[in-house]
């Protein structure tokens, strides 16, 4: 079965799958190396739940279906459940699957990712800052920022989803 399959379509009855526009880590590996080390950096401290609620998050928000398809699945692989990742893109609705900290983790992605008032609120930040130490927070705001710049490649280069195993690029 192909990744556009499923059990209960007529094989071939999706659309088919395109070609990302450009292999940009192919073409600039010292950025994607680069990249790679920075996400790596950001992650440090921070709860490996948390970390994926917040990628997958923000990249729900950016339309960003490879890093759907990639921290989804990690997170499942981490033990998440399929019920908060589902439920996450209407969080304020299904605010009883998370936690508090999650909840203003999940505020200040939205925050950070939307930036169409030219601010991060204060609410909002002040909310994230009375769960988490200065430290934690200087980690959230940059594994926020990491994954919005892998994002904006995804996107913009139109990377394929549906070929990542968890674990993939540890």
């Amino acid at each position: 079965m192909t990744t556009n399959e499923s059990t209960t379509a007529a094989p071939g009855s999706f659309a088919p799958e395109e070609a990302p526009r450009l292999e940009w880590a192919k073409h600039a590996p010292e950025v994607y190396k680069a990249m790679i080390r920075l996400d790596t950096a950001a992650k440090r401290g921070l709860d490996p739940t948390l970390y994926e609620l917040v990628k997958i998050r923000a990249s729900q928000i950016n339309h960003c279906a490879l890093c759907i398809d990639m921290h989804s699945k990690d997170a499942l692989a981490a033990g998440e459940s399929v019920e908060r990742i589902v439920q996450l893109s209407a969080w304020e609705e299904s605010r009883h699957f998370y936690t508090e900290k999650e909840l203003a983790a999940i505020e200040l992605t939205e925050a950070v990712t939307v930036l169409t008032d030219g601010f991060v609120p204060d609410a909002v930040y002040q909310k994230a800052a009375a769960h988490f130490e200065e430290p934690e927070l200087a980690q959230l705001i940059a594994a926020i920022t990491v994954i919005n710049a892998w994002n904006r490649f995804g996107v913009t280069c139109r990377m394929t989803p549906g070929h990542y195993t968890p674990g993939q690029h540890g």
